[in-house]
């Protein structure tokens, strides 16, 4: 018998020794296991998700420092642990490595030459792979044993690939044109089909997603084109699900629910093994075709469902009186909690990004106030000596820490390391403050090693020139330009490369705008190129004070790729970006997954600052809107953005009359706690936008006419001074919603077990709605977003209270959509009573405009609108006059009552308009 019959099978597994070790019959049934994630109703950003649990420790064993325990020196401050339970569905485990997933033998069935169509479904860790990370593996009849190529399906950079070979050898490919988008379930089905004749000479590759295997299939950009018609081996190999090819690719790590193979493109189904429905730990799987899927060595059906995984940072040990009752009560808590006990902020931009392009010599020019010498990060760099430097005075430049501010007359000089290189590159970035020089002043000098022994750059406000000078110290190249006076204000950098070319020294000099762009002029002297062997700069008498930093020497021209968009610290980047891109760099210390539809862009923001990682990652969801929380099945985060929160399908239907579905108690509440009618939006070193509510129930007004002033102002990193307007106006729809609050829901999976599989799906974010409501609340379902929830479990109690906010504000318009698309009704009224069966509404829309007809646009209706709170569906309209007909379905929100004349004609959803 199943749950509550039964005991739930609940696991509690601890990371000993780096091998995942069962605890459960140490874990103590008396204290059910307690467990939080995601945030409150009322919260705006997520806490960190924990857990408690109480452990038997009558011998002693998770004692820490007991050095009688097995476990001593194993455990300790942050040992991984993982709570499952194990249900009824079922999955073919994805494990990650060679040798997981499943296989049946090649057979006639499967020896498809023609048009083919490739379906897999599955929940996995990582969708979407970034280099120097291999592409993923989902499914192939394909092995280069023996030339037994036939196809694969694979995932490369979060793009549908697929492989075909005509002879066994060679092979044609072909890739989705865009990169899908993953949601936040992390369950998705991918499809690709081959049509080996287009009939226009060539082959046709077509690629599709759904949310399961079942559809419906939504295509995934252009369909792919090739020239010849093509056709696919005839191999002998097994066709593997998982870990699909012989070659070294990633292999998927997840929950691989389901594959489909059609003969042909929606043609006949050859193999469709469902693994959602199966004995846990069964050997093989048969599916609907008759045939045998064999698990692999590292595959296996399994029914366990992660319901927290984090790490125990404490030990507390108890006992009674007696001595006889030890235990330990933990409280286990998720990643976002580790990385808010740390306040070390990363480092600039520039400074994380230049090292990794192997400069030869590197100076930031980042150190304290006070430094007397700029400090070199590079294994062996030597410290750049200087006068006149005045160092973090400067705060100016988004891609840095504070920069120093040189004196005129200031002098700086390094060594900087051989190098056999014939190409070399110098860059110093910097800002004048004053007015430019009118005689041509030093602004950038070095030695070589070459036949041009010291080179020197003198720049003034309308000129600059390039000097060589031999060993002797003749001249032997003296280059004038004409410049403006521009190169004087903002940001700049200074570039310039050198390489050999044939019997010639072939330069380059290089003014970049930080953020803007620039010019260069370029040029060539004869002789060798030499090393660059000293930075030796003495800055003009006559120069205006200058700020700068981040100077450079690299053995080849790799300047502008490893300045650009570091230099103003990534504006511009989107949020989504921004946090993969951390989330890359930082790999060590968080994995993280991003939520959101590459067609659709999350905020643009301003400059990365110096910050700690979770501030950075934080900063990023506060200027989007989304939501930053943890994984509940393994130790990452994730992010969702604003755009994945916008009409969302009911990821969980309850029935408030079903039983057990929604426990008591269901409380709706009307109170202030979330509005905010008058908000203000800063962007950090820009301007702001006010938005306010000035008429309404909800507005700023005095009651009874509104219900008074409720201000907010925030501060958010945004990119440019158009964004807070934006931003004002949807936090002040989000303020202002008049809706009754329903902050928790309760779900007794024991006694609604068949909820448990929805509720196993659940994420952060998702939507949930509440039908079959009673009379005393109002019509239609009650909608919600789920932000998260706590969950007790033991033996036979599995409850569950999700804390919720209305789905509502998250219902934007659609064009083309009668239920979103709706601009507003401009003040129509019923024109006369009706009763509750009448069928047929007079509308009064004066002043105007009246409303179109159904005779000059059908295709405008249906359109529902609510009248003295009964929903009404508007079937046509006649009338040419601002008095017209309507004739309606009453009672679409179960109510149908009698309508007073005058009463407000409105659309049942106003239309929104996305941030």
């Amino acid at each position: 018998m199943a749950f509550p019959q039964t005991p739930l099978d609940v696991r509690t597994e601890l990371q000993i020794g780096g091998v995942w070790t069962a605890i459960t019959s140490d874990v103590y049934t008396r204290s059910p296991i307690g467990i939080e994630c995601g945030r409150s109703e009322e919260s705006t950003r997520t806490n960190p998700s924990k857990a408690s649990l109480q452990i038997n420790n009558r011998s002693g064993k998770y004692s820490p420092r007991n050095p009688m325990s097995p476990y001593y020196g194993l455990i300790g401050r942050n040992t991984p642990v993982r709570i499952a339970v194990h249900t009824s569905t079922t999955y073919l485990t994805g494990a990650g490595r060679d040798n997981s997933g499943a296989s049946t033998p090649d057979t006639a069935a499967l020896d498809i030459t023609g048009d083919i169509d490739i379906r897999f479904d599955a929940t996995l860790d990582r969708w979407v792979t970034s280099p120097p990370a291999q592409p993923t593996d989902l499914a192939g009849k394909y092995s280069t044993a023996s030339n037994q190529r036939s196809w694969m399906l694979q995932e490369r950079g979060g793009r549908i690939y697929l492989e075909w070979s005509p002879d066994g050898t060679a092979t044609l490919s072909a890739q989705s044109t865009v990169g899908a988008a993953v949601p936040p379930s992390r369950r998705m089905a991918w499809r690709a089909t081959l049509d080996v004749n287009n009939g226009a000479g060539g082959w046709t590759a077509t690629f599709y997603t759904a949310e399961t295997i079942a559809g419906p299939w939504t295509q995934l950009g252009d369909p792919v084109t090739g020239s010849g018609v093509t056709s696919i081996f005839n191999s002998t190999t097994a066709l593997k699900v998982g870990d699909a090819t012989n070659l070294a690719y990633s292999k998927p790590s997840g929950e691989i629910h389901a594959f489909e193979l059609r003969n042909g493109i929606g043609g006949t189904v050859v193999a469709n093994p469902n693994f959602t429905a199966q004995t846990p730990g069964a050997a093989t799987v048969t599916d609907a075709t008759g045939k045998v899927w064999t698990m692999a060595l590292f595959g296996a059906i399994s029914n366990r469902h992660i319901i927290f995984n984090g790490v125990i940072s404490s030990w507390p040990t108890s006992w009674d009186v007696s001595g006889k009752d030890v235990w330990v009560s933990v409280e286990a808590s998720g990643t976002l909690r580790r990385l808010g006990q740390g306040t070390k902020a990363l480092d600039s931009t520039l400074r994380r990004r230049l090292p990794s392009y192997t400069p030869l010599a590197y100076w930031p020019c980042e150190d304290a106030d006070g430094a007397t010498q700029a400090y070199s990060p590079l294994t062996g760099g030597t410290p750049l000596a200087v006068k006149g430097f005045e160092f973090a005075k400067d705060d100016s430049l988004g891609g840095a820490s504070p920069l120093p501010t040189v004196a005129p007359g200031g002098t700086m000089r390094g060594r900087v390391p051989s190098s056999a290189s014939t190409t070399w590159a110098l860059c110093m970035l910097y800002r004048a403050d004053g007015t430019p020089p009118v005689a041509e002043q030093e602004m950038l000098s070095w030695t070589t090693t070459g036949t041009i022994r010291r080179w020197r750059i003198l720049m003034s406000g309308t000129s600059t020139r390039i000097l060589g000078y031999d060993a002797t110290g003749t001249t032997v190249l003296d280059s004038p330009i004409v410049t403006g006076s521009e190169l004087w204000s903002d940001w700049w950098r200074l570039e310039f490369t050198a390489q050999q070319s044939g019997g010639n020294i072939a330069y380059e000099l290089t003014w970049t705008q930080v953020g803007v762009g620039g010019s260069s002029v370029s040029g060539s002297v004869a002789g060798t190129v030499g090393a660059v062997s000293q930075l030796d700069t003495s800055f003009g008498p006559a120069m205006p004070t200058l700020a700068v930093g981040h100077i450079t020497v690299f053995a080849a021209d790799v300047v502008p790729l490893a300045y650009d968009s570091a230099d103003h610290g990534f504006t511009g980047e989107t949020a989504t970006t921004r946090i993969a891109r951390l989330a890359t760099e930082e790999s060590r210390t968080v994995a993280l997954s991003v939520y959101t539809d590459p067609a659709a862009p999350s905020a643009a923001l301003g400059s990365q600052r110096p910050a700690d990682l979770l501030t950075l990652l934080q900063d990023c969801a506060d200027a989007d809107g989304g939501i930053l929380y943890e994984s509940k099945t393994d130790t990452s985060l994730a992010y969702r953005d604003l755009r994945t929160l916008y009409n969302q399908p009911a990821r969980m239907a309850l029935s408030y009359t079903a039983t057990g579905e929604v426990g008591p108690p269901l409380e709706p509440v009307e109170d202030d706690q979330r509005v905010r009618n008058d908000v203000t939006v800063s962007r950090t070193a820009g301007s702001s936008a006010r938005a306010v509510q000035e008429t309404g129930p909800m507005s700023t007004a005095a009651p009874p006419n509104g219900i008074g002033v409720y201000d907010d102002s925030v501060t958010l990193n945004l990119a440019n001074d158009s964004q807070p307007e934006q931003i004002a106006g949807w936090r002040l729809h989000l303020g202002t919603w008049d809706e009754a609050r329903y902050p928790s829901v309760r779900l007794m999976l024991h006694a609604a077990p068949h909820l448990i599989p929805a509720f196993l799906n659940l994420t952060v974010g998702d939507r949930i709605q509440i039908a079959n409501t009673p009379a005393w609340l109002p019509p239609g379902p009650i909608d919600l977003i789920v932000q998260g929830w706590s969950q007790v479990v033991d033996q036979y109690t599995w409850d569950v209270i999700l804390n919720c906010t209305p789905a509502g504000p998250w219902t934007i318009g659609v064009l083309d959509d009668h239920a979103l698309d709706g601009l507003g009704t401009d003040g129509t009224t019923l024109g006369a009573g009706a009763t509750a069966a009448a069928t047929s509404l007079t509308f009064v829309s004066a002043p105007g405009p009246g409303w179109i007809t159904t005779a000059t646009h059908p295709s405008e209706f249906p359109r529902d609108v609510l009248i003295a709170g009964e929903q009404v569906r508007i079937t046509g309209i006649t009338g040419t006059t601002l008095t017209q007909t309507a004739t309606v379905v009453r009672g679409i929100n179960g109510i149908s009552k009698a309508l007073p004349a005058g009463a407000a004609v409105r659309l049942a959803q106003p239309l929104t308009l996305a941030l």
